[in-house]
């Protein structure tokens, strides 16, 4: 099937550079009467599931030109000379057809830096095949009319002669849509199903922050595929909530067979989260926590992170301080600990790390990153036993004085925090509602939160419409009625 611009829904900024690649393809001679020349190559770079292929067969749709698509694992044999000969041979059919577009997807499979991937092997055959194709991308030949499409997720590991200029001329990142682009990726998505009327797109597109376009494809296939499940006519909200549960954290298990005791630590863990996240300023607002197994969890918390570009060290303290409200409810409820804080101790453990080593934030080690890009298996260590010791303790520092800090927050609202356990057990799933209901509304802005409630109070306002069209309608026909009886 031929795919077109408007078939790529969101990564407008890409559009434009790549549309200027069609342009070249098309009318040549626009560029090159003013001395200008066509470029080489562009490299589309972005996380997986961005849509890097699809815009690159967009981009051959639109030209109406040859499009040769192939892997960069299609270049790599065990047999010597294999992959440079396939090099050879491609360019040379690609010459035979000008204009045309080459599309090298996963490139680093043949692009890595030199002298890094075959460190623990002795063929240099990856090498080879990768020579050859800076070879043809700008030797003595012309490859005039052949423009070179490639995409990867790593362009940090590719080697910096694949780079220069002159080979890939452009690099045009496609990062994870924002929430307007997930709208317009719903409406290509949902163009073919049977919704509902009460589906709203930009309900979905604020439900699903962080989700790539390969995401929100699958989002739409599983409501699909869970509306027919229970003999739906139309796939309604419901569906696509709940395909959004499925893809984010398992399929739900409900008959898993957990003792008294397991649950009732599993609901005040979670509740522990719930509870931190909901008083501090800056920590992700919480929108469903439920205790039924999903996946490989006992219990899940479902959040609404805002979207933003930078991270501040409050914003990453206070998401660490709700990261650690579980197992600090779970020592001040029980006295004990439990091994369900296995994930969490993970993340904090993590996230401390980099805000110590990597983001200078950090009294004691101060404005120094250790953070190296150019080293891809992490053998070398860029800093003293001494500065360990030092990382070691302010990681450790940090992460006890938010456990400490989520302990405290605890404490001052046991009364809530127990309130809400205690609903999880009976209900075995909450939403932001109650605990709004509980603890009232919550501090600081988040435009996410905003976002959906002022999208449910739309909801409300719109049944609330309905509800009252139908008395006006029947006061109508009573004012009728009187009217034909005094005109008899």
């Amino acid at each position: 099937m031929k795919v077109n611009f408007k078939d790529v829904a969101g990564l407008e900024e890409a559009k434009v550079e790549v549309m200027e690649i069609v342009d070249f393809l098309k009318n040549p001679d626009k560029y090159t009467k003013l001395g200008g020349k066509i470029p080489k190559g562009a490299l589309l770079v972005g996380p997986p599931g961005t849509g890097k292929t699809l815009l690159a067969k967009a981009v051959a749709g639109e030209a109406d030109v040859p499009f040769f698509s192939l892997s960069g694992s299609d270049f790599v044999e065990m047999f010597v000379g294999v992959g440079a000969s396939r090099v050879r041979d491609l360019f040379r059919q690609a010459k035979s057809k000008a204009p045309c577009i080459i599309f090298i997807d996963e490139i680093d499979a043949i692009g890595r830096a030199r002298g890094k991937s075959n460190s623990f092997s002795g063929n240099d055959e990856r090498e080879n095949t990768l020579n050859q194709l800076l070879t043809e991308m700008d030797g003595f030949d012309t490859n005039s009319g052949v423009i070179i499409l490639a995409a990867t997720n790593r362009a940090e590991i590719l080697d910096s002669a694949l780079m220069r200029a002159g080979r890939f001329d452009r690099q045009i990142h496609l990062e994870l849509p924002d929430v307007k682009e997930r709208e317009e990726i719903f409406q290509v998505h949902t163009k073919n199903l049977k919704m509902a009327s009460s589906v709203k797109i930009d309900f979905l597109a604020k439900q699903t922050p962080g989700f790539s376009g390969a995401d929100i494809a699958n989002v739409c296939n599983e409501a699909a595929l869970i509306a027919a499940r229970n003999d739906k006519k139309e796939i309604d909200k419901q569906d696509f909530l709940d395909a959004v549960d499925r893809i984010i954290g398992g399929l739900e298990k409900k008959n898993k067979i957990i003792s008294e005791t397991e649950k009732r630590t599993i609901a005040y863990h979670e509740a522990g989260h719930a509870t931190v996240s909901w008083l501090l300023e800056y920590a992700n607002p919480l929108l469903k926590v439920t205790i039924i197994p999903r996946g490989k969890a006992l219990g899940a918390a479902w959040y609404l992170p805002e979207e933003r570009s930078i991270t501040t060290k409050e914003q990453l303290l206070d998401e660490m301080c709700s990261t650690l409200g579980g197992r600090a409810s779970e020592e001040i409820n029980f006295g004990k600990v439990s091994t369900g804080a296995l994930n969490d101790l993970e993340r904090v453990t993590k996230q401390a790390i980099a805000m110590v080593s990597f983001y200078g934030m950090s009294s004691d080690i101060g404005n120094l990153s250790y953070y190296n890009s150019t080293d891809d298996y992490g053998f070398t260590k860029p800093y003293s036993d001494k500065t360990a010791e030092k990382i070691d303790a302010d990681v450790k520092a940090m992460v006890e004085e938010q456990y400490e800090r989520a302990k405290e927050v605890l404490r001052n609202n046991m009364e809530g925090l127990t309130q809400l356990a205690e609903t999880l057990l009976e209900k075995e799933v909450i939403f932001s509602d109650d605990l709004e209901r509980i603890f009232g509304k919550r501090k600081g802005e988040n435009k996410a939160l905003d976002a959906i409630n002022e999208a449910k109070e739309q909801e409300k306002a719109e049944q609330t419409a309905d509800a009252e069209t139908a008395p006006s309608t029947d006061a109508q026909e009573a004012e009728n009625q009187n009217n034909e009886n005094s005109e008899s």
